[in-house]
C-alpha cells in the first residue's frame, strides 16, 4: 500500500514518520498487535498498523484539512505508543489509552523542546500541553481512528469505545478568534499600502481573498478549490455552491458588494467581469501558470497570514496589543470574523447556521456577543439613581 502523501508545497505537511519505518523493530509494527483481530475477518489489505492508518487516512483524501489534522493525531498517537509505551498502536489497552490522555495534558519534556525544529524528522509534537478543548479534540480524533479499525476487522476492539461520556448541558464557549468590526476594516485598509517590494497582482489577490473569505465564511480549502462555475444566479441573486466538510453540499449568498469585488479582480486578470457560461477558472487566481490550476489550500493560508503579518507590523507602533492579535490570525479567524460580523449585525442564527454548513445551531450560537455586551454594560454601569 502506498503512503497518503499530502501536498509537498504545503509547510504542514511535512510529517515524515509514518512513511519511513525502517527503524521499526519488527514487534512494535502491529502485525502480531494483540488487539489484532484474525486476518480472515479484515476487510484492508493493511498487513501492519502504519499501513492501516493511511487506509483511514485515505477515507479524507478530498479533504485536504481534515486530513493534515488528522494525521497530525494519528501520528502522534502512533509515535507514544512504540517510543514511550514499547507497544504497537494494536496492542494498546484502554489504561493505555488514559495514559495517553494524561500523556497529551502534560507531554514529556522532549516532545515540547523548542530547541528542536517546527518540520522535519526530528521536530517537536508538541509547543506544549495541550488545552482540555484539544485533549478532546484528538480524542475524538483517535476515536473515530479506532472505531474505523475495529469496524473493518482490522482491530478486535476498541479502547476508545470504553470512554466515560461526559455530560452535554455545557453550552459550548463562545469562539474568541475574531477581528472586531474597526480591527477589521484596518486590516483591509493595510491592503492599500501593499509593500512595493511584492510580486505584481499580490496585492489585488490578497484584496480579493480577504474580502471573499470574509463575505462567504468559507473554510479555507473550499476557499482554494472554489470556481467560477460554482456560482448560480438565481432570481436576480448570486449564490456560490460549496462541497464542504464531509462532502456535504450548500449554498452561500454572495452579496452585490462580493460580487462587485469578484468583478474587480477578475478584470484585473483580463477576465470578464462575470463568469460566462463553461468558466472553470478558479475565483482565486494563480499570478503565473494555467489560469485554470487551482492554488492549494496552503497557499491561501499563506495569503492570509502575509495580509494579517504586514497589518500587523502597521499597527504595531499605535496600539501593540492589536498587533499581537493580528500576528495570530489566520484563515479560520476570518470566518470566525464573518459569522460573529453577521450575528452583531442582527442576522437570524438559522442563516448563519446554513451559510457556515453547520451541523448544529448550538455551534452557530457561539458567534452571539451582543447579549455578553449588553449583560456587561448593564452590570458595570448601572443606570444613574433619580
Amino acid at each position: 500500500m502506498q503512503p497518503v502523501l499530502l501536498d509537498e508545497s504545503d509547510p504542514s505537511t511535512d510529517l515524515v514518520s509514518l512513511d519511513a519505518t525502517g527503524w521499526l523493530p519488527a514487534h512494535l509494527d502491529g502485525h502480531a498487535g494483540t488487539n489484532r483481530a484474525p486476518q480472515a475477518c479484515c476487510q484492508l489489505a493493511a498487513q501492519d498498523d502504519v499501513q492501516a492508518i493511511q487506509a483511514w487516512l485515505a477515507e479524507f483524501a478530498d479533504s485536504p484539512h481534515t486530513l493534515r489534522s488528522y494525521r497530525k493525531e494519528a501520528e502522534r498517537l502512533w509515535l507514544w505508543a512504540v517510543q514511550h509505551q514499547g507497544k504497537a498502536l494494536s496492542s494498546l489497552t484502554r489504561e493505555d489509552l488514559l495514559a495517553y490522555e494524561a500523556f497529551l495534558a502534560n507531554p514529556a519534556p522532549d516532545w515540547i523542546d523548542p530547541r528542536r525544529p517546527k518540520r522535519g524528522g526530528g521536530r517537536r509534537l508538541f509547543d506544549g500541553p495541550l488545552s482540555p478543548t484539544s485533549v478532546r479534540h484528538a480524542l475524538s480524533v483517535l476515536s473515530g481512528l479506532f472505531g474505523y479499525l475495529f469496524a473493518a476487522g482490522y482491530l478486535a476492539g476498541n479502547p476508545l469505545a470504553l470512554k466515560r461520556r461526559g455530560h452535554k448541558t455545557r453550552q459550548p464557549a463562545a469562539v474568541e478568534r475574531y477581528l472586531e468590526q474597526p480591527l477589521w476594516a484596518f486590516v483591509l485598509q493595510a491592503i492599500e499600502q501593499w509593500p512595493a517590494d511584492r510580486p505584481e497582482g499580490s496585492q489585488a489577490r490578497a484584496r480579493w481573498v480577504m474580502r471573499f473569505l470574509h463575505a462567504t465564511g468559507l473554510r479555507v480549502s473550499e476557499a482554494a478549490h472554489a470556481r467560477a462555475e460554482d456560482l448560480r444566479l438565481r432570481r436576480g441573486k448570486w449564490w456560490l455552491y460549496v462541497l464542504g466538510k464531509g462532502q456535504v453540499g450548500g449554498e452561500v449568498p454572495m452579496g452585490a458588494d462580493a460580487m462587485s469585488a469578484l468583478a474587480a479582480y477578475r478584470r484585473s486578470h483580463g477576465l470578464s467581469a462575470l463568469p460566462l457560461p463553461g468558466d472553470t477558472t478558479p475565483l482565486i487566481l494563480p499570478l503565473s501558470g494555467p489560469r485554470e490550476r487551482c492554488l492549494t489550500p496552503a497557499m491561501v493560508y499563506l495569503i492570509t497570514k502575509e495580509v494579517f503579518e504586514h497589518a500587523s507590523e502597521l499597527r504595531q507602533s499605535e496600539d501593540p496589543v492589536d498587533a499581537a492579535k493580528l500576528r495570530q490570525a489566520s484563515t479560520h479567524w476570518v470566518r470566525h470574523t464573518a459569522a460573529t460580523h453577521q450575528a452583531d449585525a442582527g442576522t437570524d442564527l438559522r442563516h448563519i447556521q446554513k451559510n457556515l454548513r453547520h451541523a448544529s445551531l448550538n455551534t452557530t450560537s457561539r458567534y452571539l456577543h451582543v447579549d455578553d455586551d449588553e449583560r456587561h454594560i448593564a452590570t458595570t454601569q448601572p443606570p444613574a439613581q433619580g
